[in-house]
């Protein structure tokens, strides 16, 4: 735990990660303040707050320019504003301020501070040594952009026959018919049109938004990263897209843009298994969609899932929710969420947390509003999350070893299979991380890496609990250190060498 501070240095093993939707933010910022609030105004108290909290990556959700044709389409699409009154029942027409994923153009919207506005958070956030992430979007743009009118060749193209057969699928701009972007296991997304990937011009161009993105901030997060793989995309636009280039896209781009500016963070969204190829391409980090999923399911499948990831466990990001996500606390009880989040949030790699999520906001918010409705603060929630990020900050976490412990039980309590454990090894300290998966009392024996001193008494303090327990050198290196919790209970248990 030495070395703890109120600010930290950028990790770049493990990264602590906040994602805040701009729109949102600034609005409730202008509210707060009584005045309006951009990205060029924001008053300093609120970067201290952030920096205090030990985040030391903010992901800016939703900075660039959207697109007036994505917004009129969601306007007229059904099964969207049902989503938008579900989620803001007074909902006004200028709450709809468009998909932050139907982008026009990859300049910073006005209505957020420009780009000169983003510049002075991004300079703000470096004084307090927190990096910026920003959004990037490689396989589709609004039906509106430039593009579409001076190189038609950079999109997926059809006929008149195709579009009469399938109009949810086509969308027609002047002499055109684009295809709609699409993922290959859902309908098309209706205010996006595809790019083709293969296409060597757009390849180019692609890079050069890449590059300018690049200068403007510390690293993206890239949206659906796995549609443009060569071998996901053909299968996806079979016929539609041309021959395959010799190199992936990510490939190709990651290391131009990485030659520009070395500590770039490239972050994928990914999912379908894809994590390891788009590792091996290039990528900091990838999303552990799997892993969130495994552990609404409980032990067994998270358990093989982290032991079959482990050469890339370094390189996966963890969340317990996104924006994309319901929000934990709309499913989960609050004891059910706080075992979740120690059991994704203290793994190596990154993590990341969503903006709501530490007041226990249950309201998924649609990406399309620029409001959301009013919610009463989760108070215990709150205390946790502060109390989790300040272990975040641990040294152990930082800097030390990484270990899964095995747990086992006796002949007649087999209750050590509710039980997930690891172990971080510092110099002077190790933290033992025991989670609780299930509704029952569990009891189990955590066998550690670390060889505890035989005849020797050693002190676990668990630094959530504040609890302070005693267990002997020799038990707790065989057969190992004697656990019991209660239903979704967990330890956070350091322990002095």
């Amino acid at each position: 735990m030495k070395g703890e501070t109120a600010k930290m240095p950028f990790n770049p093993v493990s990264p602590v990660i906040y994602e805040i939707n701009t729109g949102i933010w600034l609005n409730e910022l202008s509210r707060k303040y009584r005045k309006k609030i951009s990205l060029a105004n924001i008053p300093v108290k609120e970067f201290d707050e952030l920096a205090n909290l030990g985040f030391n990556a903010i992901w800016l959700m939703g900075v660039w320019k959207r697109s007036p044709a994505g917004i009129t389409i969601a306007r007229q699409h059904a099964g969207i504003m049902k989503d938008l009154l579900e989620a803001l029942p007074d909902l006004k027409d200028e709450d709809i301020a468009g998909s932050p994923y139907c982008i026009r153009d990859y300049q910073v919207d006005a209505r957020f501070g420009g780009s000169k506005g983003l510049a002075k958070a991004r300079k703000e956030l470096a004084k307090r040594g927190i990096r910026l992430i920003l959004d990037y979007v490689p396989n589709h743009v609004a039906p509106d952009h430039s593009w579409t009118k001076t190189h038609p060749g950079y999109f997926i193209q059809g006929i008149e026959e195709e579009m009469n057969a399938n109009p949810e699928a086509w969308c027609r701009s002047g002499k055109n018919i684009f295809a709609k972007a699409r993922d290959p296991f859902y309908p098309p997304w209706p205010d996006v049109l595809q790019l083709n990937i293969f296409d060597g011009g757009l390849r180019e161009a692609l890079l050069e938004t890449l590059k300018s993105i690049a200068m403007q901030c510390d690293g993206i997060r890239c949206d659906m990263a796995m549609l443009v793989m060569n071998d996901i995309f053909q299968k996806t636009w079979e016929g539609k897209a041309g021959s395959k280039p010799a190199q992936d896209f990510w490939s190709t781009v990651i290391p131009a843009v990485r030659k520009l500016y070395p500590d770039f963070i490239f972050i994928a969204e990914s999912y379908w298994d894809t994590e390891a190829a788009l590792i091996d391409q290039g990528f900091d980090f990838c999303y552990d969609k799997k892993y969130y999923d495994f552990l609404k399911e409980g032990v067994e499948k998270s358990e093989q899932h982290l032991l079959a990831m482990a050469p890339y466990q370094q390189k996966l990001l963890r969340f317990l929710e996104n924006h994309d996500e319901p929000r934990a606390a709309g499913l989960f009880s609050a004891e059910q969420q706080k075992a979740l989040a120690l059991a994704s949030l203290t793994l190596p790699g990154a993590k990341l947390f969503h903006d709501g999520q530490l007041g226990g906001r249950k309201v998924k918010v649609p990406v399309f509003l620029s409001r959301r409705q009013e919610e009463t603060e989760d108070k215990e929630l709150k205390l946790f999350y502060r109390q989790l990020l300040k272990i975040l900050r641990f040294d152990e976490i930082r800097s030390g070893k990484w270990s899964f412990c095995e747990v086992s039980g006796w002949p007649d309590n087999q209750t050590c299979m509710n039980l997930l454990a690891w172990e971080w090894l510092g110099d002077t300290e190790n933290l033992l991380i025991a989670v609780n998966l299930s509704d029952q009392p569990s009891q189990a024996l955590v066998k550690s890496g670390y060889h505890y001193i035989s005849g020797r008494t050693y002190q676990l303090f668990d630094v959530l609990s504040g609890e302070l327990y005693r267990r002997d050198g020799d038990e707790m290196t065989d057969p190992g250190i004697y656990v019991v919790l209660p239903p979704w209970g967990a330890h956070t248990l350091s322990i002095e060498h």
